[in-house]
């Protein structure tokens, strides 16, 4: 899945704001930190409720068809939940064959000796943001990270997002896994996720995997949490052609329920540290026992073949990408002092205010004024360093 990093990388200036607006300025920080305390005394409580009241579920792995609820309410079974016709949107997704007329903006584009890492997104007419995303892990195999991705259990030893996860069913019929995952955000409410997903193996060691938003009797809703109601995700794992390298090619679309341009800017600001942090445990991941074919049923021990005549083909009948060829970064790049500046601190509290502001849609006028100006001021500042620092023309 696409994931949202750290709000803390946060990076721009708002020297301007703070010059002209001194009072209003100081105002904003002290409304940040009560935010903040109450935000700790919430989480504080959360934690208390859970630990008292935590019981255990069972976990449902059944030959049937046992019964389940989609985003709409309307009851079906689990089998109904993940099919062929979404691997089929899903392959036209990753192929860009939907949405051509769409105006796609590029996010990020950067890599070094072992990474390469390219997004953008669009804003359909109806819906969420969509994103499609490129990665390139050298020295790896499509196994590897076909089972890195799908291990949460070693996702929530590096993932610091991720708190809580489960499975809660498994039909052995077509592999239809269903499973619900606890994020948390900074200052936000956690955001509950309760999604099937179903695994399918392609030509030349090509994966594909399809996850959307469900309901299940096992995941009652909870006041403590904000569940996630539109959750389309899928991705295409496949050796780069000539390398001993692999690309994971992302869709990924949601309504978490943040505000869209700050969530954008979380997202293009802290997505390489991110994807350098799960690389790094990638790497450590090929040194554990990582057995995913245990006798426990999973996705990915009951992996389906892609159907016939499904998978998508270039002009010459084969189903690998063109390589893709990346510079690794020398140079250009600053590094953050241990001692965060005056400035910095001073950008931090702005941008964490305005999210909190923003994200809970009660936001005054004034506060919106402000924080478009400043949005407007750091993406003039990305635009300017990420011809510095990003890699360009590939």
């Amino acid at each position: 899945m696409v994931k949202m990093a750290d709000l803390g990388l946060f990076q721009g200036s708002a020297e301007e704001f703070w010059r002209e607006n001194v009072y209003g300025g100081w105002a904003t920080l002290v409304a940040v930190l009560v935010i903040l305390a109450w935000q700790c005394f919430k989480g504080f409580l959360y934690k208390k409720t859970s630990s008292s009241s935590g019981s255990s579920s069972t976990v449902g792995v059944s030959d049937s068809n046992p019964i389940a609820s989609g985003s709409g309410g309307s009851q079906f079974r689990v089998s109904e939940m993940v099919t062929d016709a979404d691997l089929k949107l899903l392959i036209e997704n990753l192929d860009e064959k939907i949405g051509q007329k769409e105006k796609w903006d590029n996010v990020i584009e950067k890599g070094n000796d072992l990474l390469y890492y390219s997004a953008k997104c669009c804003k359909p007419k109806v819906g969420p943001v969509k994103y499609l995303s490129v990665t390139i892990f050298e020295d790896c195999s499509p196994e590897m990270l076909r089972d890195f991705y799908m291990d949460n259990g070693y996702r929530k030893q590096w993932d610091k997002m991720l708190i809580e996860h489960e499975q809660l069913n498994v039909d052995k019929n077509n592999g239809v896994e269903v499973g619900r995952t606890i994020k948390k955000f900074p200052l936000l409410t956690p955001r509950e996720y309760v999604l099937a997903w179903r695994l399918w193996e392609g030509k030349d060691k090509t994966f594909y995997c399809f996850v959307k938003e469900c309901e299940h009797s096992l995941a009652p809703r909870q006041k403590k949490y904000v569940r996630v109601s539109t959750f389309r995700s899928g991705w295409r794992i496949r050796k780069v052609p000539g390398r001993n390298a692999c690309e994971i090619k992302m869709y990924h679309q949601e309504d978490a329920g943040l505000n869209v341009e700050m969530a954008k800017l979380a997202f293009a600001k802290g997505i390489w540290s991110y994807v350098c942090k799960m690389d790094s445990a990638l790497r450590k991941y090929s040194t554990i026992s990582n057995d995913q074919s245990s006798s426990a049923a999973t996705a990915v021990t009951l992996l389906k073949k892609v159907p016939p005549g499904l998978e998508a083909t270039d002009s010459n009948g084969a189903t690998s990408a063109e390589p893709i060829v990346h510079r690794p970064i020398t140079g250009g790049e600053r590094k953050l002092s241990r001692r965060p500046s005056k400035k910095l601190l001073a950008n931090g509290l702005l941008l964490v205010g305005g999210l909190v502001c923003l994200s809970r849609g009660r936001s005054s006028l004034g506060a919106k004024v402000a924080m478009a100006y400043i949005l407007t001021k750091l993406n003039k500042r990305g635009a300017s360093s990420s011809q510095n620092g990003d890699i360009a023309g590939i």
